[in-house]
């Protein structure tokens, strides 16, 4: 038997890497390392060289190839050096224009050199051109293209010419055959070797459209391959979620939940009562829970995640509250304590603020079990945070944290061989086609009604020439007794955008608006210092609120009726509706003013349209998924990695309900395809989906 080689020493290591050439590098950057990689890399359009077009037929502005012998060749100054060839066929000529060059183009175009020639023809005063056209030296015997030629999606480093050779390369070495039983794939599609050799190579006669708009058959194949392969994914994540064991949590009778229910100040609305019923049958199951509980701003997530702590807590258990922001824990913190202390339970707040002997108290508190219920930031899974019983674990504004910090969450009772239940919030509604791919493996309930008492809010669009217009407003809002919030996307000066600084912004509207107490608040300050602000505004002491985004979730102020956010056209859809949730709280009618400043893009038109004309939180995240895309949509879920490449979630939802419907069926009667279905596809993301 051979000897295994010895590993490369570090600096032979260093140097093989080194020898990688800028290509190679490119390419493993765009994920192009597998031959599978590779082959469903596919181009995003097509050129055509299986035709010649006539000089004396081109169109303007339209591309062609045409070819030819050159008949001039010379440098000329015109304002700059440039090269200029003309070229001639039997039915006229035509100038190629190069305004780079080297010397070795100028001689491997001189004149009568036979060259086949593609680009976008101008037709103007002086006749035809073509300006950096390709162009490649041919003879009378050189033959055509056979298919049209790919364009790549590529980068600066990668040339199309290196891409299409290794794509070809890893096409023709990929293993490609049918892995999906006889009966699975719908009718009427191609294998998926044929389907990718088509789209890497379609033939002149195909139809440039429906490969440009994915309706070809081809494509399709390609899209229900991969939305049964995501379906596959989760579903097997989610079975093998049910073979874990997590403690049973049962509300007793007279029990903490009862209790809770019993103090609070006001009645739960019809659909709290609901997603309340469905998470108390989770936590009842030896299985963990794995629920996501979507509800729009201000439907009251936050009464109904206390109300199943008390399930835990009262069952003996302990339960995690984490949060993404310091602002939204410590609103969090404050609501459960003035609903569970008086109850005679003890709450530890663990952030990154937290220091010394108090950070230490809180540490031990959790460790012994002392505090049933622990609350902070991305602190609560650090290593040194420690659970005596960890039963629950809520995750407030789930898609802001990633996959490893979910993960590390649950580890922390793997001690005890169990896993914890999850429940995870969200204030961004997810669209029904989104949840059935990306949320698949989830249970989801869904608040959909609002408590009672809250008013409806109007919004407004504004250009930023209207900017004095709407300090007038305010300062009749805060005459009639209103608090109003001023939302700025920056903290300072930026070089590359000109924003003004909520800095600036302050100073200017406690000069405009003088005799009336306007605040900072901004993600710089110390914990203390946005406590004590935020102190003020609540108690009414401060009417106008100068902030940065650090306001978008939790903070709660019913008497704040009256919004204004500058340059509305540099947030995203779903912050500016977040950000207008925090307004319409009370019984007094609310305005949401968006400023912004032209020109508006295509997407800010949409984004500013969309908020002017619904507050329905489940159509703004519609919208939403229509202008971005389901890959940034979901944040940090796939921890960048977006598990959809082809399929299109709302044109292609028949392809999703046929993959949704065959997953369970292929993972029962075939799970060894299912597998080889998964890994073909996903790779390593799938590993993404357990969290």
């Amino acid at each position: 038997m051979t000897a295994p080689a010895p590993a490369p020493a570090p600096a032979a290591a260093s140097t093989a890497a080194k020898a990688k050439s800028a290509p190679q590098k490119a390419m493993e950057k765009l994920g192009l390392v597998r031959d599978i990689d590779l082959a469903l890399h596919l181009p995003h359009r097509y050129e055509d060289e299986t035709r010649i077009t006539p000089i004396g037929a081109l169109r303007d502005n339209e591309p062609a190839q045409v070819e030819g012998v050159v008949v001039d060749c010379q440098v000329e100054m015109r304002g700059r050096r440039q090269l200029l060839v003309r070229l001639k066929d039997e039915s006229g000529s035509l100038l190629l224009r190069f305004l780079h060059f080297y010397p070795s183009q100028q001689k491997q175009m001189s004149a009568a050199t036979r060259l086949r020639v593609r680009g976008e023809a101008r037709i103007g005063f002086f006749g035809r051109e073509m300006v950096h056209p390709v162009v490649k030296v041919v003879d009378d015997t050189t033959p055509l293209a056979q298919s049209l030629t790919p364009v790549y999606p590529a980068s600066a480093q990668l040339p199309q010419a290196y891409l299409r050779k290794a794509v070809a390369s890893g096409l023709a070495r990929a293993d490609l055959r049918e892995i999906l039983p006889h009966g699975v794939v719908p009718p009427g599609l191609p294998s998926l070797k044929d389907a990718l050799n088509y789209l890497h190579h379609p033939p002149p006669s195909a139809q440039l459209a429906a490969l440009e708009d994915h309706s070809h058959p081809a494509w399709q194949r390609l899209k229900f391959e991969e939305l049964l392969a995501q379906q596959l994914s989760q579903l097997r994540a989610q079975r093998e979620r049910a073979l874990l064991v997590a403690p049973a949590l049962r509300g007793q009778p007279g029990g903490l939940h009862e209790r809770l229910l019993g103090v609070l100040p006001f009645q739960l609305t019809a659909a709290q009562q609901r997603v309340c019923e469905e998470i108390a049958q989770d936590l009842a199951r030896p299985q963990p829970m794995h629920r996501l509980l979507q509800g729009d701003v201000g439907s009251g997530k936050t009464v109904v995640a206390a109300l199943a702590a008390a399930v835990a807590i009262g069952a003996g258990w302990q339960c995690a509250l984490m949060a993404p922001t310091e602002i939204l824990a410590e609103q969090h913190f404050r609501k459960l304590i003035g609903w569970l202390e008086p109850l005679g339970l003890k709450i530890a707040w663990i952030t990154g603020s937290v220091k010394g002997k108090a950070r230490q108290a809180m540490l031990d508190a959790a460790a012994s079990g002392e505090a049933q219920l622990v609350v902070g930031t991305h602190a609560v899974i650090e290593d040194k945070v420690r659970f005596a019983k960890l039963g629950l674990a809520i995750i407030d504004e789930q898609h802001r944290f990633g996959v490893a910090q979910r993960l590390a969450l649950r580890q922390k009772l793997k001690a005890m061989d169990l896993e914890p239940h999850m429940l995870m919030m969200s204030a961004t509604p997810i669209p029904r086609t989104l949840a059935m791919t990306y949320f698949a493996d989830l249970d989801v309930s869904t608040i959909d009604e609002l408590p009672p008492g809250r008013s409806p809010i109007v919004t407004k669009v504004f250009t930023d020439s209207k900017r004095d217009d709407v300090i007038d407003k305010i300062r009749m809002a805060v005459a009639d007794g209103a608090q109003v919030y001023w939302v700025c996307p920056l903290v300072e000066e930026s070089e590359a955008i000109d924003l003004r600084n909520a800095t600036e912004t302050h100073e200017e509207l406690s000069a405009t608006l003088a005799g009336t107490s306007v605040g900072l608040l901004h993600g710089r300050m110390s914990p203390a210092d946005k406590a004590a602000v935020m102190a003020q505004f609540s108690s009414g002491q401060m009417s106008v609120l100068v902030a940065t985004t650090v306001i978008e979730v939790g903070v709660d102020v019913p008497n704040a009726s009256l919004m204004v956010i500058e340059h509305a056209e540099r947030f995203g859809l779903a912050q500016l509706h977040q950000l207008r949730g925090r307004v319409g709280r009370g019984a007094k009618a609310s305005v949401c003013v968006l400023i912004y400043t032209p020109p508006l893009s295509d997407t800010g038109k949409s984004r500013l349209k969309a908020m002017a004309e619904t507050t329905d939180g489940f159509e703004i995240a519609r919208r939403d998924l229509d202008i971005r895309g389901p890959g940034e949509f979901m944040g940090s879920r796939q921890s960048g990695a977006e598990l959809l490449r082809f399929a299109d979630l709302q044109e292609d939802a028949p392809l999703l309900v046929a993959a949704r419907a065959l997953a369970p069926q292929l993972l029962d009667r075939a799970p060894d395809a299912a597998h080889r279905q998964v890994t073909r596809w996903l790779g390593t993301k799938a590993e993404f989906l357990k969290a």
